[in-house]
């Protein structure tokens, strides 16, 4: 495992932010935090590269307690945030001068190609940069030195849809070649690179697994009465996000099986006309699995 965290504790006060939190992150996956605002995933980010201090439980990263990782480490890990800070009066060119002798893997070429491919201004101040030149800066100075590990906390936030696309593209680059840890709300933009999810709540981890597992086992299902729909005073728990509409019913089932799907849906709803089944993108997942929580009906 690329990264591992084994009941961590997080406290802030009396506030448990991380509460026994277990998480597993393959080697070569791009994993994605998913959960609320607040929900611990940038807490749970902050332990990993050690800019917080655990209360209790471990977290290893790259074979190291995170509370040692030492600049051996650190030369093979890329790290963006939406509020990291970077030297205000130095231009882009030259802030990028001065990082690479840190990193014996600096590839000038992959530099080269990610400063035109990001369209960042290499005489421009820092300071003098929006926040999605700021964002693109940040990732043109993580992924050069091809880092083992790239963890991203919220990179999107706040970006204008064509600097998303030329994040995403610049991000392409490496998928593949180096671990992918990112927290984001804007999933329909880090759908397709992701092959794992973790689904956080207040402190601790819902559900891990595969992207093809989750989508796998849940499909949104439409039910075509004979009569008018009307919800049943008794639905099965692993039914989310519940809706009739005329002769129509539509729910997301969690626990999707194509062998005895009409079977059970017959066994609830009386005078099955037809059922039509379909996947659900991440971002719809992510909505009916938070929709669920807030309403204490989530079954997984």
């Amino acid at each position: 495992m690329m990264v591992q965290t084994k009941n961590l504790c997080k406290n802030f006060g009396r506030f448990g932010a991380l509460r026994g939190l277990t998480l597993n992150v393959p080697e070569g996956s791009a994993f994605a935090l998913l959960g609320a605002n607040g929900a611990g995933k940038t807490t749970t980010i902050k332990v990993l590269m050690n800019l917080l201090q655990p209360t209790a439980g471990s977290a290893v990263v790259l074979g190291v307690d995170s509370r040692r990782i030492s600049p051996r480490e650190l030369a093979q890990i890329g790290y963006v945030s939406e509020n990291q800070q970077m030297p205000e009066g130095m231009t882009v060119a030259a802030y990028i001068r001065y990082l690479r002798p840190f990193y014996a893997t600096w590839d000038c070429a992959l530099e080269a190609q990610m400063l035109r491919n990001l369209r960042l201004p290499v005489d421009r101040r820092i300071r003098e940069m929006s926040h999605g030149m700021r964002m693109k800066m940040a990732l043109a100075c993580a992924l050069p030195f091809r880092p083992r590990l790239l963890v991203l906390d919220e990179p999107l936030s706040g970006l204008d849809p064509l600097v998303r696309d030329e994040f995403m593209e610049g991000l392409k680059l490496q998928i593949g070649e180096t671990t992918v840890l990112i927290s984001s709300h804007e999933l329909a933009e880090i759908e397709d690179i992701t092959t794992h999810v973790a689904y956080i709540d207040q402190g601790e981890v819902l559900f891990q697994e595969t992207k093809c597992g989750l989508t796998g086992r849940l499909r949104e299902v439409r039910v075509t009465l004979d009569a008018e729909a009307h919800l049943p005073p008794q639905l099965p728990k692993h039914w989310l996000d519940v809706r009739a509409s005329g002769n129509t019913l539509t729910f997301v089932d969690t626990q999707f099986s194509e062998a005895d799907l009409a079977s059970r849906v017959a066994s609830v709803l009386g005078g099955v006309r037809t059922i039509a089944v379909q996947p659900v993108a991440l971002r719809s997942i992510y909505t009916t699995l938070a929709r669920a929580i807030r309403d204490r009906s989530l079954s997984l």
